[in-house]
């Protein structure tokens, strides 16, 4: 589905990517980590098509993101940033229904079908009582739901996620979290999000990527990827890896003691 071929990338005169190269296929949920400013969130943009590379391509079925049209692309990904905000009091139908502008005609109104399928991603998202509330008055666990809907009324077959659990409870984190498992799942929705809390990406990934200094250091599930020894080069700390005695899943013990 989603190819990155030798991707470098940055900003001004900084240099961000170095010849990033990764597949993503079909119905697929990898995570990508690594410390800060590593080139994460730079990535996401550049598979988003917000950001351009300067060498390489990156390929959507086959073909390059730069070449399809804005409306086409955003029939079929959608990206959550990190710093998405609505402070105007919009109600949550209506920020759902933001997802639809991609398939609204470009003269006439919106057919009972959008309005179906905002139903629907509301119900998914567990937001469909908060209709009408004004998204200004609602919990940010709720509003990160809001824009999970908005995402699923899109209809995208790829979600790009940038930390989608930042300044969330545990509570929250794991709902969102499990939500977007539960899509991904049942819908085969492919999901490409970037994390800090690499328990959570160990518990909610089949694949990691890891990102080091804006290159990829490793790519592979969590039992292969979270080891003493690369978390020890990748973020330079001292940790301990375990098994989560429930799911099997790599966990990372950490120690407010210095080695």
């Amino acid at each position: 589905m989603l190819s990155v071929q030798n991707v470098s990338a940055g900003y001004d005169e900084t240099p961000v990517l170095k010849g990033v190269s990764a597949d993503v296929g079909d119905g697929e949920f990898v995570g990508i980590i690594g410390p800060n400013g590593c080139g994460k969130t730079t990535l996401l943009r550049v598979i988003s098509g917000v950001l351009g590379p300067t060498e390489g391509a990156v390929l959507l079925d086959g073909r390059r993101i730069a070449d399809i049209p804005q409306r086409e692309l955003a029939r079929t990904l959608t990206c959550l940033s990190q710093d998405l905000k609505l402070d105007f009091p919009f109600t949550v139908r209506e920020v759902a229904f933001m997802g639809r502008t991609p398939h609204l005609p470009r003269i006439g109104r919106e057919s009972p079908r959008d309005w179906e399928i905002v139903r629907n991603a509301m119900e998914l998202a567990d937001i469909a009582p908060l209709a009408d509330r004004p998204i200004t008055e609602i919990s940010g666990g709720e509003r990160q739901r809001v824009f999970i809907a908005m995402c699923l009324a899109q209809e995208p077959r790829l979600l790009l996620l940038d930390e989608p659990t930042s300044h969330l409870d545990v509570g929250h984190q794991l709902s969102i979290l499990r939500l977007i498992r539960r899509l991904n799942i049942e819908t085969g929705l492919t999901v490409v999000a970037v994390f800090h809390d690499l328990n959570l990406a160990s518990e909610f990934c089949g694949r990691l990527l890891v990102m080091h200094r804006g290159e990829v250091e490793a790519d592979g599930p969590p039992e292969e990827v979270l080891t003493v020894a690369m978390i020890h080069k990748v973020y330079g700390t001292d940790v301990l890896a375990e098994r989560n005695p429930v799911s099997g899943r790599p966990h990372i013990v950490v120690t407010a003691e210095s080695e």
